[in-house]
């Protein structure tokens, strides 16, 4: 896992571009996730819900290994 430990704030992580994986669902709607951050994984509706809850989730995800100091993989 590569990391760089210049980026230290919400905003440095947010500015990478983590590749999204989007995967429709038979009933509907699609589940989408983040495999660079392990558990970043969310749903929608609509491909833009889905985007939007994604788009949310990485940011609360960064922002818990953040305050816990956990080590944050770059995008892959």
């Amino acid at each position: 896992m590569k990391t760089i430990p210049n980026l230290k704030t919400l905003e440095d992580y947010l500015t990478l571009s983590y590749p999204i994986t989007f995967s429709p669902e038979e009933e509907g709607g699609y589940t989408v996730m983040i495999q660079d951050l392990p558990g970043c994984i969310s749903t929608g509706e609509t491909f833009q819900e889905a985007m939007d809850n994604i788009l949310d989730a990485k940011q609360q995800w960064l922002k818990t290994a953040i305050q816990y100091q956990d080590s944050i993989p770059l995008p892959g």
